[in-house]
């Protein structure tokens, strides 16, 4: 059986964030892998994306993603049966289901109290500080406190350790951000990349964020962690409107 995380939020959508239980990969991709560029066996990461597609309205937009901010069109992809290269997709089509991978970077779901349109960003450090999150807002077009976000599984603070020069990059765009680090040692700081999405978020009006309480690098037995593991596999967070304001799975 495949293993789900369903977000604990209002919105009146279908989501979900896979665990990396119930597929067919083995070894260190063991067994829910969905990264086809992860190094796995091509054949048994499309047999566990096809298990995947048994709960969802339609296949996933898959992206090709590059820790950048370009935000999708998932419902044009969709139609074309393309895989864009973006960090970040919005579907307003009820059934086109938006999807990132991840493997400790944290995907945000994102949708209106209308159910009218929803969102999700790859938001690694890199796409985090370069802005992923306000080029899927801004590609919403809703305002935004009729909005709502999660925050998925990601590798948590207190074990994501990094270098001077991120804190320093994310402190160059907004100084705020300086409260998302706390030293460890001389250079090194553990980054709270939550904190970071919460103030990305609160600085564009969109206050209803849940989530935020997973650890990808601290839970083998669930999740992919690229940090621990260097050879892993990646869990997919998926996003779709239902169509008639009807709460999702």
């Amino acid at each position: 059986m495949i293993g789900a995380i369903r977000p604990d939020w209002p919105a009146a959508v279908g989501a979900l964030v896979t665990t990396r239980e119930g597929g067919a990969s083995r070894g260190a991709y063991a067994s829910l892998n969905l990264g086809l560029r992860s190094g796995d066996d091509e054949a048994t990461v499309r047999e566990n994306r096809r298990r995947l597609e048994s709960l969802l309205p339609s296949p996933p937009v898959w992206l090709r993603q590059v820790h950048g901010t370009r935000v999708a069109d998932a419902d044009a992809a969709h139609a074309a049966g393309a895989e864009p290269e973006a960090d970040a997709a919005v579907a307003r089509r009820p059934g086109t289901v938006c999807a990132v991978l991840a493997a400790d970077c944290m995907p945000v779901l994102l949708a209106d109290e209308a159910a009218s349109v929803v969102g999700i960003a790859h938001a690694g450090w890199r796409g985090l500080c370069a802005g992923v999150l306000e080029a899927t807002l801004e590609a919403m077009r809703v305002e935004p406190g009729a909005l709502m976000a999660w925050l998925g599984p990601a590798i948590g603070p207190r074990v994501y350790e990094v270098g001077d020069e991120v804190r320093e990059a994310f402190i160059g765009r907004d100084a705020a951000a300086g409260d998302a680090f706390r030293a460890v040692r001389r250079g090194h700081w553990l980054l709270d990349l939550y904190m970071v999405a919460r103030q990305r978020l609160a600085a564009r009006g969109v206050t209803r964020v849940y989530g935020g309480g997973h650890c990808t690098f601290s839970d083998p037995a669930r999740f992919f962690s690229y940090r621990r593991d260097g050879a892993t596999g990646r869990m997919a967070a998926m996003i779709w409107l239902t169509g008639g304001g009807r709460r999702g799975i």
